[in-house]
């Protein structure tokens, strides 16, 4: 993955250096904002950093810079009281998500302090000004208060940046469909144009010349090589013809080599449709698994609009799956995920089965299936559906996922994973899901807070509501 590109705001005011108290703050504000921007360099962004501004043409022309240079986020931090009318209008042109750095140098200012420290720690009421603004003109906005050294305040305002830009990243995608749409699911389904005009993401259809095309051209060392890499990636092999071996990688690399080439960041397969003709010879799970892994986006069955969430936020969340709610555990409250095939392996315990899958489904040939369990863990359930309205909006769920000792674990030939909400027992998460009409995919986000997928909706423009 890239690194996010973030440009580092410094606001100031003008009047401060007009009356010449400028001259005395400056030579230790500056310095405290480089280390601010070392902090956030040591998140893993690319910092693009701007001179102390203070008037409207300052911030126009750095924010201008911000953009040229390929900035994903802007971030602000109020060097002192800043009046929210000269910084608002570039933030508002900018088209670019705000995350507000709220912190100060100083970490006790109590009734014995120093009355000099308050023109090094009072920008906080310049937060409060401009974030008033930021709301009015619908800028999508964060802001993480705390102070830099003794509070996780770089921490949360890094998960609000990563929010932000895995956001953005799904505007300007292209996703492909194999097959189209599984015949007779709706919940999922969004025309092209909607694709387009609501998510900016570009819908390419593969065309089964091409894939047969890319399957006729491998040399058989790359497919040698493939297969040693499919029997690595299992712990357990259960028993597993030479020709299923071949077969699975000669078909997972024509479909890999095509998303290649055509610049895709997210991939559909409805497995009914997969036949002699098609450009598939078989069900691609295990090449599911291994594009997950390197962060392409996934869902089943032709559904292009979850699989287009997944990718996006692979951008910024590795430890992101595809999902898909299987069976209620009454007994235990509990849920068991599951699939047919296709899991991110980074997010599972690391004891995948591999098995050859006696296909029952139509003409293709039986593949190569991985099976893993996922890994114990806090997590967010995202589902991303359209309401009675006909918009689209978020449902959120906290919830941990269990750990499952292997000795407990009957499933080693199903995908499989037990998720429990955090506040509500099964009956009423799922009633909760039901009545908001969450459809059946979702995405399963681990390494992400509640509050910074909050966030990932708001930049989207899309409303969001916790269950």
């Amino acid at each position: 993955m890239s690194k996010i590109k973030i440009g580092f705001l410094p606001l100031y005011i003008k009047l401060y250096d007009d009356s010449g108290s400028g001259a005395k703050a400056r030579p230790r504000l500056e310095p405290f904002y480089e280390k601010l921007a070392s902090k956030l360099e040591g998140e893993g962004f690319e910092v693009l950093r701007a001179p102390f501004c203070r008037v409207d043409c300052e911030f126009r022309e750095q924010i201008g810079k911000f953009k040229t240079a390929g900035a994903d986020v802007i971030v602000t931090w109020h060097a002192a009281y800043s009046p929210s009318l000269e910084s608002i209008g570039a933030l508002r042109d900018a088209g670019l998500p705000v995350v507000m750095l709220d912190t100060t140098e100083t970490y006790d200012f109590s009734s014995t302090q120093d009355p000099g420290e308050i023109s090094y720690c009072h920008g906080i009421h310049g937060v409060m000004d401009l974030s008033n603004l930021l709301l009015r003109a619908h800028v999508p906005f964060a802001v993480a208060a705390g102070h830099a050294d003794n509070s996780d305040v770089i921490g949360r305002a890094a998960g609000y940046i990563r929010a932000a830009a895995a956001a953005r990243a799904m505007n300007g995608s292209r996703t492909a469909s194999v097959g189209g749409c599984f015949d007779g699911m709706g919940d999922f389904l969004v025309s092209d144009d909607e694709m387009k005009s609501i998510f900016g993401v570009d819908m390419v259809y593969s065309a089964g010349e091409e894939l047969e095309a890319e399957r006729n051209a491998l040399s058989d060392s790359e497919t040698k090589a493939e297969k040693k890499r499919l029997r690595a990636s299992g712990a357990e092999i259960m028993t597993i013809d030479d020709e299923a071996y071949t077969d699975t990688a000669r078909n997972s690399l024509a479909l890999r080599h095509w998303m290649d080439k055509n610049d895709i960041n997210a991939f559909t397969v409805n497995f009914r449709e997969i036949r002699p003709g098609c450009g598939l010879e078989l069900m691609p799970f295990t090449e599911a698994c291994y594009q997950l892994e390197k962060c392409r986006g996934y869902a089943g069955e032709g559904d292009a609009l979850t699989a287009s969430l997944v990718g996006a936020l692979l951008t910024s969340y590795p430890l992101t799956s595809f999902v898909e709610i299987f069976c209620p555990d009454w007994k235990n409250n509990a849920i068991l995920l599951s699939h047919m095939g296709e899991y991110n392996p980074r997010m599972t315990e690391g004891r995948a089965s591999l098995k050859k899958m006696d296909f029952i489904y139509g003409d293709a040939k039986d593949p190569v299936v991985s099976y893993d369990c996922y890994k114990g863990g806090k997590a967010v359930y995202v589902n991303l559906s359209r309401g009675a309205d006909g918009g689209f909006r978020f449902i959120l769920s906290p919830v941990t996922l269990l750990d499952i000792p292997a000795e407990a674990d009957n499933f080693g030939s199903r995908v499989r994973g037990w998720m429990r909400h955090d506040t509500l027992d099964v009956p009423a998460f799922l009633e909760a899901l039901g009545k908001r009409g969450a459809i059946h995919h979702s995405a399963l986000v681990m390494g992400a807070s509640l509050a910074e997928l909050e966030f990932f909706a708001e930049v989207m423009g899309l409303p969001a509501e916790t269950v």
